[in-house]
């Protein structure tokens, strides 16, 4: 099988823009996911979002996630468990308002990291958005006005950690799904795996790499680009060791956006593209 897209975004402003774009397109055509390398996101700001996020985790959540396997008498699993996913979670939101003050258990210093992080990560999505506009042939900011709704996109993170698991072949680390979305930026652990994706009837690795920004597609693009870009299932592998660190941000539509295919993606060949995605508010979605 070809290759994991991965994509440097070095030159994206410069002589290589058309090869990067072409590369992009590729991707959400063919993957529903590729990997970012020079992203603009400092390198520094990376390694204290992941070393805060695994001290977080040992400090107040990994006793506590012991604890649920224990009542849930899940220690000597012998047949597939099917209704739960071997993680450890929590949410935060940032837009339209932000909730991080009200997490409890987090250090002054991650709330502030976090915040930090997010506000890039929005302006990357947006950057992205735009220049899927500009591959698409949409008019700039079309995507981003169709997440709009009447006070703006939502955008939240979903930090997860999976911890070891005696028997993974019996339980998923989050089980298999398509994001309901837009489009997710996921900081992941580069020394510990798991995240995969089906391609072709195949489940393929989503390998883990320093420093690097996943991004994948989620089913309102999907709906958008009527068809022609992928949301994609994907899943988590339980690992027998090591824990893994997943910090996966969500920049969605606004609950009440209405979402449908672009119109000009529609007029492009219009004979053989009837409309194939309904019109919906993104909140009934």
């Amino acid at each position: 099988m070809e290759n994991f897209p991965v994509i440097n975004l070095e030159k994206v402003n410069g002589e290589e823009r058309k090869v990067i774009l072409e590369k992009i397109n590729d991707a959400c055509e063919n993957w529903g996911f590729f990997e970012l390398v020079n992203h603009g996101i400092p390198l520094e700001l990376l390694d204290t979002v992941e070393r805060l996020t695994k001290e977080h985790y040992r400090k107040c959540m990994e006793q506590r996630f012991k604890e649920i396997i224990t009542m849930k008498g899940l220690e000597g699993l012998q047949d597939e468990v099917k209704d739960m996913d071997w993680e450890s979670t929590f949410f935060m939101r940032h837009l339209p308002e932000s909730n991080i003050s009200e997490i409890p258990d987090l250090t002054l210093e991650y709330r502030k990291v976090m915040k930090d992080f997010a506000q890039k990560l929005e302006i990357l999505a947006e950057e992205l958005l735009d220049l899927l506009c500009e591959i698409l042939g949409l008019e700039k900011g079309y995507l981003k006005k169709a997440f709009y709704g009447s006070r703006g996109p939502t955008f939240g993170t979903k930090v997860a950690n999976y911890p070891p698991c005696p028997k993974p072949e019996l339980v998923k680390g989050l089980r298999a799904h398509t994001d309901a979305g837009g489009i997710i930026l996921l900081l992941q652990d580069d020394k510990v795996s798991g995240l995969q994706l089906l391609k072709d009837g195949q489940w393929v690795d989503v390998p883990p790499m320093r420093h690097s920004i996943v991004v994948n597609l989620g089913d309102q693009l999907e709906v958008i680009t009527n068809g022609r870009y992928k949301s994609v299932e994907h899943h988590v592998i339980a690992q027998t060791d090591g824990t893994r660190m997943s910090i996966a941000s969500f920049y969605n539509p606004g609950s009440d956006a209405v979402i449908y295919p672009a119109p000009a993606l529609l007029e492009i060949g219009a004979e053989d593209k009837s409309q194939v995605y309904p019109k919906f508010v993104f909140e009934d979605y």
